[in-house]
């Protein structure tokens, strides 16, 4: 006779979890997952369409299916935005679904964090336990730049995700032996590519030396599962951009950020190698940071710019693969603990150290990548140390005395925002304080072995480790009360938000030209202009040009129509050319032209004399409309200059 099927053991079982598994652990990560969702959710809307420049895109993208495959800034396919589509086309998809909004653009968004910590915590347990799971889910989730990301629409948040993704099936793999689970890492490294290039790249030597060293099979099948994984990534990485190199000019839009409308070139270019060693060409081509991130060199993660995002833990982080290692010195090579610092550790140490030296464009909300590295060195570390105390009894005070110091560390960093949450710096020392000289008391070798003891012993450590969460989780949870915008958004208190700043800071004019605003600028475009844009657009493709996509972001997405955006995300794109611009008001796709002074690039950098050229023709051809609205927008009306 079959069992008889019980909807309330199968939920007993999902909240219980499996019998080897202790009481609290599934309870605690469903708890965790649920305060997760609740913080990268709440009071989500605050920053209305955020980044405007990949919100219009997104847009685009539920408009035109093939804008949603190109990454398109506008319907009609001018231009691309200077990143590889994959980010947009999962906000496209839901802005397809249920329409334009702050909700349906950012929404996918704090899912893809929610999962994030999810799918860290699976990992983690693989290669620890569940104890070190549920401390990596923890700081996941707290960490600011994970805070701000998943409230955010740059495509860092799918990149995050997917990477931890490919390290947990990574870990599988290695477990395994399983070529098969390394051909699903790598798809995920591909993935991880077309959604931000070159960055995805950084945890590939780490990944190849866990599974050529680490993995449980033989050396054949490792050097197999190498060339298999290197042929994988080569595919998932390059089929779109080999299908859009193959295209001809006139059937795909100009790719955003290139020199040639090339994606090779933005990959070697701007968006690639130029990151990090600076001097590439394209929009905001240059140096040392370009002002985001401050100076290069190994301080760079603890600067002013970028202490908020990432710094709090990461001393702890580096210990935890320092002590993790050394414990493991001994170990057998497939050794799953192993496997695990090696994979956590590499993609820290790369990752940090790319990020440190890298000198050209660095934003600090680049640090989300390092959080699940951090998150599960920490969760590993804890616990390894607080392990020890079952050999030595000095490990429950070396975990208490680390929790003290980070605790002492996050104060010096909550000092450099004095007007935040005072006190809270002191609470937390006090606190971790508090739980070192009860760990100091409990492991007396005389009283360590009794229950009660060890009970009071585990209350204290986990005292000592939420007192180092106080501080990044304080600025996590500022996040979810500022609204940000623009291109370099931070976390915390008295912080830039970049482009178009709704919070302190930014770029002299944020807010944007003549009302049109920056991408996630604070206003609205000029409603005079738009509604004479719309009802005079008559069988034009574009209703407006206009110089960059940091003016035309906000008009686009609040009048629903195609803007082209001359000159990409800057203005400093070498598209359209004058006589390109001149076939397009020939063909009546164009006929409205706005030129606002900012062509060749924003601070007038990267960018070639394109835009001089195009803006002078338009201003001593075109003739000037009147619109109704205010005199700080000129509008050039084009029509009838070319035959």
């Amino acid at each position: 006779m079959l069992p008889r099927f019980r909807p309330t053991d199968t939920l007993r079982g999902l909240v219980r979890g499996s019998e080897d598994e202790a009481v609290w652990i599934r309870p605690s990560i469903l708890a965790i997952l649920a305060l997760t969702a609740v913080l990268y959710l709440w009071n989500l809307t605050v920053s209305g369409y955020a980044n405007t420049y990949y919100s219009a895109a997104s847009f685009a993208a539920s408009q035109s299916w093939s804008a949603w495959f190109f990454g398109s800034f506008d319907p009609a396919n001018f231009i691309t935005v200077d990143k590889p589509p994959l980010g947009t086309m999962l906000m496209g998809l839901s802005v397809r679904v249920f329409g334009l909004s702050s909700w349906s653009i950012l929404v996918p968004e704090a899912l893809c964090g929610v999962a994030t910590v999810g799918i860290l915590y699976a990992a983690v347990k693989r290669s620890f336990n569940a104890q070190a799971a549920v401390i990596a889910a923890v700081v996941m989730a707290l960490t600011p730049a994970a805070a701000l990301i998943f409230r955010f629409n740059n495509p860092d948040a799918l990149l995050t995700l997917l990477l931890v993704v490919s390290a947990w099936a990574l870990l599988l793999a290695v477990e395994k032996g399983s070529i098969r689970w390394v051909a699903f890492a790598a798809t995920c490294v591909g993935l991880a590519f077309l959604t931000k290039y070159l960055q995805a790249y950084l945890v590939l030597p780490g990944y190849a030396l866990v599974w050529g060293f680490s993995a449980n099979t033989n050396l054949r099948r490792r050097l197999a599962g190498l060339g298999v994984a290197l042929v994988t990534v080569v595919v998932t990485s390059g089929w779109w951009v080999l299908i859009v190199e193959m295209l001809p000019a006139g059937s795909k839009p100009f790719i955003g950020g290139s020199t040639t409308g090339s994606p090779l070139d933005l990959i070697f270019g701007y968006d690639g190698l130029g990151r990090i060693f600076g001097g590439g060409d394209g929009p905001g081509g240059g140096g040392g940071g370009m002002g985001f991130s401050g100076e290069v060199g190994p301080l760079r993660l603890f600067n002013d710019q970028m202490f908020g995002q990432i710094a709090w833990l990461l001393p702890l982080a580096a210990l935890a693969l320092v002590v993790g290692l050394y414990q493991r010195r001994w170990a057998p090579r497939h050794d799953k603990a192993l496997a695990g610092y090696l994979v956590w550790g590499s993609w820290f140490v790369v990752t940090a150290i790319v990020f440190s030296y890298m000198s050209g464009i660095v934003h600090s909300y680049y640090a989300v990548a390092l959080a699940p590295a951090v998150a599960a060195l920490v969760g590993a570390g804890l616990v390894d140390i607080w392990n020890s105390r079952m050999r030595i009894w000095v490990g429950g005070i070396a975990l208490g005395a680390v929790c003290l110091a980070t605790a002492w560390f996050g104060s010096t960093l909550l000092d450099r925002t004095p007007t935040f949450m005072p006190g809270l710096g002191v609470a937390a020392i006090v606190i971790a304080a508090a739980a070192l000289i009860i760990l100091i008391v409990v492991s007396i070798p005389a009283i360590a072995e009794r229950p009660a003891v060890k009970r009071l012993a585990l209350a204290a450590a986990g005292l000592g480790i939420a007192a180092t969460l106080l501080a990044p989780a304080a600025y996590a949870l500022d996040t979810t009360g500022n609204a940000y915008g623009g291109g370099d958004p931070h976390p915390g208190p008295g912080t830039m938000s970049g482009f178009g700043a709704v919070g302190v800071g930014g770029f002299p004019g944020a807010g944007g030209f003549g009302g049109i605003g920056f991408p996630g600028g604070g206003t609205s475009s000029n409603a005079s202009l738009r509604n004479y844009l719309v009802a005079n657009r008559g069988t034009a493709t574009w209703i407006v040009a206009m110089n960059s996509a940091q003016e035309s972001g906000t008009l686009e997405i609040e009048s629903g129509m195609p803007v082209m955006a001359m000159g990409g995300f800057t203005g400093s794109d070498p598209t359209p050319t004058l006589d390109q611009l001149k076939s397009y008001i020939a063909s009546g796709k164009l006929r409205f032209v706005i030129v606002s002074g900012v062509g060749g690039g924003f601070g007038g950098f990267g960018g070639d004399n394109t835009a001089s050229v195009r803006d002078a023709w338009v201003t001593t051809t075109c003739h000037s409309v009147d619109y109704g609205g205010g005199t700080e927008t000129t509008l050039y009306d084009c029509s009838g200059t070319v035959k």
